[in-house]
């Protein structure tokens, strides 16, 4: 018999694998921590939380609900709830809309471009599992998704995006592509039997080094972020932990084995809280001396 080791709709929502939650969670908080100059209206963090793990289960209930039909040919995914029968689509689709739902009750919280900003948000979680389908790209579709946090945090909190804050969000984007390609790495030759498109089959052999270039550019763009935000060299030395972590993952990923990989993957969770503590620790020590 499979061992299903979680009640269904707990693994439909993913609230068994809490690292998907943590990743989103990270680069929200670094963007209301900006967007805020350090000092958050405790309502706008309680609501941007609670919206990443709102939204994070909505992306993972239509996720799963597109890929029905293909991910019994994939050795992680093969004992998913909408595979096994345990849920049916038209259940899994009622879901998504009240989880869609709460979210937008959530936002409504905000202010009225917050607002706007969302329904581009939701368009880009409900389209990134089938781009899958016609494209190699769904890395960056899912970097495009994650990365709306920045501007989403900052209209809730100044009430406008401002041109600096483009660099964080770009800075976000090319980290998610980075993480998220480790992880389609585990799946690589499933993906191929199974017809699924990746970036990770798109970049083949040179899949590590073009990870690496991400996670330089993704350096690169977080120090433009801290100077454009004048942030100080707490912060910088945050980032300098933050490189010896991404790093390590290249090494680790050298091996070129699928274990090796998923923890490729799961240790960016420290990379985004190594980024946040020192971000926080800095605005602490160095308030910004006129709010935006």
């Amino acid at each position: 018999m499979m061992n299903l080791p979680a009640q269904p709709w707990i693994r439909l929502l993913r609230f068994d694998r809490p690292i998907g939650t943590l990743l989103l969670l990270w680069p929200t908080l670094w963007s209301v921590w900006f967007a805020a100059e350090g000092l958050p209206d405790t309502r706008v963090v309680v609501i941007f939380c609670l919206g990443v793990v709102v939204m994070r289960a909505a992306g993972c209930v239509i996720n799963d609900y597109a890929d029905r039909e293909i991910d019994g040919h994939v050795l992680r995914t093969k004992s998913r709830p909408l595979v096994t029968g345990e849920i049916t689509p038209q259940a899994a689709l009622k879901v998504f809309a009240g989880l869609l739902i709460v979210a937008f009750l959530l936002v409504l919280q905000t202010n009225t471009l917050t607002v706007i900003l969302s329904f581009i948000g939701a368009l880009l979680v409900t389209l990134y599992p089938f781009v899958k389908r016609w494209t190699y790209l769904p890395q960056i579709v899912l970097g495009l998704t994650w990365g709306w946090v920045v501007p989403m945090s900052f209209a809730a909190n100044r009430g406008l995006v401002p041109l600096e804050a483009w660099a964080l969000y770009v800075a976000v984007v090319l980290w998610t592509v980075a993480f998220d390609t480790f992880y389609a790495m585990v799946d690589r030759e499933d993906d191929e039997r199974a017809g699924i498109k990746s970036i990770a089959l798109l970049w083949g052999d040179k899949v590590v080094r073009y990870i690496g270039l991400l996670q330089m550019s993704t350096m690169l763009l977080l120090v433009i972020s801290g100077v454009l935000f004048s942030r100080t060299s707490v912060f910088f030395l945050g980032l300098g932990v933050a490189a010896s972590l991404f790093i390590l993952q290249i090494l680790r990923a050298r091996k070129r084995q699928r274990d090796a990989y998923f923890k490729a993957f799961l240790d960016n969770h420290w990379v985004g809280m190594v980024i946040f503590v020192f971000l926080a620790w800095d605005f602490w020590l160095y308030p910004a001396v006129s709010p935006s």
